[in-house]
């Protein structure tokens, strides 16, 4: 990245990019960001609740923090470049951080503040959160990496793992002193927060549909009933999430979701259908087995609903009634009520 600044006679004159390591002790960084915790993530804050946080390995985590939803987040600071033992560094504090209990967070708060307010009160007052919003502390952890610059090693490692599900995140910051003593800091994430993504992959993929498009892209068969889709989905705050062809229908809990089933136009290799995804609630859902076996058999009734390996497919290729799509709907939204009364698996 290039910083100027622009001179009185429109010249630009450009900013020198220093190396942190040489000039600043690591402790100076955890300083910094422990006082703007808001330099992590764009859209959200973090509360700091742990510096140097000891672990049962005697390892020493440099940030832990707290999320709006109660999540852990480890935060790995270098002033440098990434050494190739950075991921295993943050896998080691991660697999520590995840068995903390509220009372065990709660504890460490308390050390690091010197404050009496316990952490949910404190927590709730940060984050500006209702009385009535509960918040389960510690359900999943992100992982952070924060570096002058990140290895491609480090980058290729951490892709991999979010693709496998784990949160992790890495940040390039950049250090700039002015010729009057300023200094600069920017920052960029290379690995992690979904815009960086969505950028990488529509890249080398089909730009994404929209509802309009999509509606346009069925026949008549297909309008009516995804049409009810639509407006079910909006009656039941539910969440799209659109792919190069067809969508997912989510129901979101906490700060995770669980896909309900895909729909697809004529021209997908599905062709015109409902698909449903029995695994994504499997995997995510406690009890996830016995909601499927519900879902599964509910649909199967139907008369209307295929085998698709192993899931289901509702092939649209004739009319159906209102009635028929609505019976479906109901399905699904005695399905949606039994999600919401789960957890998220860990």
């Amino acid at each position: 990245m290039k910083l100027f600044t622009i001179a009185k006679d429109g010249k630009l004159a450009r900013y020198k990019e220093q190396n942190y390591e040489t000039t600043h002790q690591e402790t100076q960084l955890e300083a910094l960001l422990e006082n703007n915790p808001e330099y992590f993530f764009e859209e959200s804050k973090v509360l700091i609740v742990g510096r140097q946080v000891t672990t049962n390995l005697n390892t020493f985590i440099d940030l832990l923090g707290i999320d709006k939803m109660g999540n852990t987040v480890v935060v790995e600071l270098k002033r440098g470049k990434t050494p190739r033992e950075t991921v295993a560094q943050i896998l080691e504090y991660a697999s520590f951080v995840e068995n903390l209990d509220y009372a065990q967070l709660d504890e460490i708060y308390q050390d690091y503040s010197g404050e009496d307010i316990s952490l949910a009160e404190y927590h709730r007052e940060y984050f500006e959160n209702s009385e009535d919003e509960q918040v389960s502390f510690n359900k999943s952890t992100k992982l952070v990496i924060v570096a002058q610059e990140v290895s491609r090693e480090i980058r290729q490692t951490a892709l991999f793992l979010r693709r496998k599900g784990v949160d992790i995140y890495c940040m390039e910051f950049k250090y700039f002193e002015t010729k009057s003593g300023g200094q600069i800091i920017s920052s960029d994430f290379v690995v992690g927060e979904e815009e960086f993504i969505r950028q990488r992959i529509q890249s080398a993929s089909l730009p994404k549909v929209d509802n309009q498009q999509f509606l346009k892209s069925v026949d008549q068969n297909g309008i009516k009933i995804f049409q009810q889709i639509f407006e079910f989905a909006q009656q039941h705050n539910l969440m799209f999430r659109w792919g190069s062809k067809g969508f997912s229908l989510n129901v979101e809990i906490g700060s995770g979701f669980v896909g309900l089933f895909f729909g697809y136009p004529p021209s997908a290799v599905f062709k015109q259908s409902i698909y449903t995804g029995f695994e994504n609630i499997t995997k995510k859902v406690n009890g996830g087995e016995n909601l499927v076996n519900f879902y599964r058999t509910r649909l199967e009734g139907l008369g209307y609903f295929i085998n698709a390996q192993s899931n289901l497919k509702w092939v649209i290729d004739k009319p159906y009634s209102n009635t028929e799509v609505d019976r479906f709907l109901e399905i699904v939204e005695d399905l949606v009520s039994k999600i919401r009364e789960q957890d998220l698996k860990s």
